[in-house]
């Protein structure tokens, strides 16, 4: 049985502890205190060890708690979301709630301190630090089917992007259809997982990854520019603060956007874009285009000028590079 969690909650607050002691309060062997540090290392924990001594983290931690989490939330919102789950490593937490979304009520959220095969957008792999950025799923359920939630993405990305403006995140920008980009690097991500019929009710688990501090080994997986809130704010932040941010602002623009659809958010998503008068080559099953982006339409879809003619690309079809800006992360 694994006690990484409860090792890293002892070891939280950077402080030195023998094996012996870890051992004592875990109830195990120090072999098996020693496989259990080795275990948090493969998972990206920067562990210390000095004879003597024994054992710290490199730096202290915040570990992701339900109940602050909860208590970040206004009454309003914490009223819609009756269960927030913390694990300590999941596959992905987008895979955690569909393989249950039969059994779990809307509004439920996951996070997890670590996942070990955590998605992204076409397929591509979503890297993270143990205990140190943010990887959480919301399942929400709505009266209308997966067809009549276009532009979905799009108002997911920019709850997000309210999100990190809350904690203090400036000049964070929108790269279509829902990526955090900060100085030509990725900040965020997001994938939507939908399922219904047409004409009927649709669940969705919507899956976001903020890199909060990438520092240490995980960060050299990554092998396309990324950046994190610790470089732009210049300070730690509060996972449990971000956590709640976040759950407040997904709630409230999905419910704007039950309310009143994708038309509710496009003049604030254009404020916010990157991608506009730049450069880009649209990828496509058909092939790849090059152009010059002229914005999103009133349905969410990106407008590219190609060859002096405006075409059409929907969201979730196409991956789109900007000169200048690299392809999306290998950790999206």
């Amino acid at each position: 049985m694994s006690h990484g969690l409860e090792l890293l909650r002892i070891l939280a607050d950077g402080r030195f502890y023998s094996g012996e002691r870890l051992g004592g309060a875990l109830g195990i062997s120090r072999a098996g205190v020693w496989k259990n540090l080795r275990q948090l290392r493969s998972r990206g924990v920067e562990l210390h060890s000095v004879p003597g001594r024994g054992y710290r983290l490199a730096a202290p931690l915040e570990l992701l708690d339900a109940d602050a989490i909860r208590a970040g939330l206004p009454p309003a919102i914490r009223r819609r979301i009756p269960r927030i789950e913390i694990h300590y490593e999941v596959d992905s937490t987008n895979s955690e709630c569909l393989r249950r979304a039969a059994e779990l009520p809307t509004g439920t959220v996951c996070l997890a301190e670590s996942q070990g095969a955590g998605r992204g957008r076409l397929n591509r792999r979503w890297v993270t630090a143990c205990a140190r950025n943010l990887s959480l799923s919301l399942l929400w359920r709505f009266s209308r089917g997966p067809d009549a939630l276009a532009g979905l993405g799009l108002v997911i990305g920019l709850a997000v992007l309210r999100a990190v403006d809350d904690i203090g995140a400036e000049d964070v920008g929108l790269k279509w259809p829902n990526d955090l980009w900060w100085r030509a690097s990725k900040l965020a991500g997001s994938l939507i997982e939908l399922s219904g019929e047409s004409g009927g009710a649709a669940c969705a688990v919507i899956g976001i990854g903020i890199n909060v501090d990438m520092s240490g080994a995980a960060a050299e997986a990554i092998d396309q520019p990324w950046t994190d809130l610790l470089a732009i704010c210049g300070t730690r932040m509060s996972r449990n603060r971000l956590a709640a941010s976040l759950v407040c602002q997904l709630v409230e623009a999905l419910t704007r956007f039950e309310a009143a659809g994708i038309e509710a958010f496009i003049a604030e998503w254009k404020q916010r874009d990157m991608l506009r008068g730049k450069s880009v080559s649209v990828h496509t099953p058909a092939g790849e285009d090059r152009g010059t982006a002229r914005g999103i339409d009133a349905g969410g879809a990106l407008l590219v000028e190609v060859g002096g003619r405006l075409r059409r690309y929907l969201a979730g079809d196409v991956s789109v590079r900007s000169t200048g800006m690299p392809r999306d992360a290998a950790h999206a």
